[in-house]
């Protein structure tokens, strides 16, 4: 998809920026892109972070060290789809947060992009995942995108460099515990 920036000359091995996705009906996906942004932040590069289900009023404990870390974060959701009231209303916001982050994925600064639960758009087809992989495929070389959420588009699986999925063993939801906070929130 990109071409590669350079080789490395440690490792003889390309580095390029990547394509990621975090999929599956186990729980990390969020928390596994979390990490990685904290690494990269770490290391100097510049990130930023959509969100596509999530509300902008909720009290999201990655937010919070976002703003406390100077990330910049765009939350455009009215919440998880499956409770709507208004899926019209869940698809603009979802189109709204998409045109963003695909002008900062074609033409911002930042290094690292975050497309938390972008899977879902796509999914629904209120983003067609070939609009998104064209975007992803014109980005700059060095740009990593990095996409999260349950039932990823098998073309996106094919685009992506590095596939992870999260697999449910056990959670605490199936003996009624709730979510709790700094761990779900």
């Amino acid at each position: 998809m990109n071409e590669p920036t350079h080789i490395d000359k440690k490792t003889d091995r390309e580095r390029r920026g990547l394509l990621i996705v975090n999929t599956g009906l186990g729980k990390g996906k969020t928390t596994a892109a979390v990490g990685t942004i904290t690494r990269a932040w770490g290391r100097g590069m510049r990130v930023c972070v959509f969100q596509f289900l999530k509300q902008s009023t909720g009290n999201w404990g990655e937010v919070r060290a976002f703003k406390k870390m100077e990330i910049p974060v765009t939350t455009r959701g009215a919440g998880f789809t499956w409770l709507s009231k208004d899926l019209n209303h869940d698809r603009a916001l979802a189109i709204s947060c998409w045109e963003s982050a695909s002008q900062e994925i074609l033409h911002g600064d930042a290094d690292l992009v975050l497309l938390d639960e972008f899977t879902y758009p796509l999914h629904y087809e209120w983003i067609a995942t070939t609009t998104a992989l064209e975007v992803l495929s014109r980005r700059p070389a060095a740009r990593h995108v990095i996409i999260t959420g349950r039932h990823a588009p098998a073309a996106l699986l094919e685009a992506a460099d590095l596939v992870t999925e999260m697999t449910k063993i056990k959670h605490p939801y199936d003996v009624n515990i709730g979510a709790q906070p700094g761990i779900e929130f």
